[in-house]
């Protein structure tokens, strides 16, 4: 259906969508949607990126966090050294690797950020953050704390966004072995 709309009729239509209440609506829309599909905290030469979670699954104590990115904009390296929520009773760095066709995830004393590189902590990664012992489980939606300690940067605390990953693999916790 084609609809012909006359000047006048079309400047009295756009006058209404675009009043001022309206354009609040849509610029309040516009900034959350941003904050859910895109946050990112800048810390002295770092950009971290995205931080959020999976939902944790029924039955399971751990839970883990990643960021999409750390980017270190800096000359020197940088080194992630810790981290710390109040949903959990300890954070570990971990390192995937494929050994023989079997993923390993195992504990890292610090996790290497090059200069003017990013390092991904992304779900299905090499990086990611172990949350060990949950205190209550993760639901899709909720956000929580968690705080990044650098050994240059100092300390960061971001805030992560529980979200089901796109791909909807839900964790690969279950199914490797530490």
């Amino acid at each position: 259906m084609n609809h012909v709309f006359h000047c006048g009729t079309a400047r009295a239509w756009t006058r209404r969508i675009f009043s001022g209440r309206a354009v609040r609506v849509l610029a309040a829309a516009a900034v959350v949607s941003t904050a859910a599909y895109g946050h990112s905290v800048s810390h002295g030469d770092l950009v971290l990126d995205h931080p959020y979670a999976v939902p944790s699954l029924a039955g399971v104590n751990n839970g883990a966090a990643y960021l999409r990115g750390i980017k270190n904009q800096g000359d020197q390296p940088e080194r992630l050294l810790s981290a710390s929520t109040p949903v959990a009773e300890r954070v570990e760095l971990h390192r995937m690797t494929l050994d023989a066709d079997v993923m390993h995830m195992r504990p890292v004393q610090a996790i290497e950020l090059p200069a003017q590189s990013t390092t991904a902590l992304r779900h299905g990664g090499q990086y990611h953050l172990m949350l060990i012992g949950l205190k209550r489980p993760l639901k899709d939606g909720e956000r929580f704390d968690m705080t990044l300690n650098f050994e240059r940067a100092g300390s960061q605390t971001v805030k992560v966004w529980v979200q089901t990953p796109r791909d909807t693999a839900q964790s690969e916790h279950g199914e490797h072995s530490h």
